[in-house]
């Protein structure tokens, strides 16, 4: 009983790192990167990562119902996608929102 306790812990606090690295990765790559093109692209990517990792570690999404899997994934896909169109069409996003 007690390894199965340890067990999470290590799944738990292993997710937790990787997020904590993924955070840090990305400070890093915003300060060294700037001015790059292709910064938000990988922002995206690495906000999924996180998603997906929130996800299967924290939430357990993958015994979840499929129906509920599913309307997870799409739920983190849209994160990423959303700052993608933001960074890439923003003006045009915006003349479309305005009255």
């Amino acid at each position: 009983m007690m390894d199965s306790k340890n067990d999470h812990f290590s799944r738990l606090t292993a997710g937790w790192l990787a997020l904590v690295a993924l955070t840090l990765a990305s400070l890093g790559l915003s300060e060294w990167f700037r001015d790059a093109r292709w910064l938000p692209l990988l922002v995206a990517a690495i906000i999924w990562i996180k998603g997906a990792l929130v996800a299967r570690c924290f939430i357990e999404s993958h015994i979840a119902h499929p129906f509920v899997a599913r309307v997870v994934k799409v739920f983190i896909a849209l994160s990423p996608l959303a700052l993608i169109a933001t960074a890439f069409y923003g003006g045009t996003l915006a003349r479309w929102a305005t009255l």
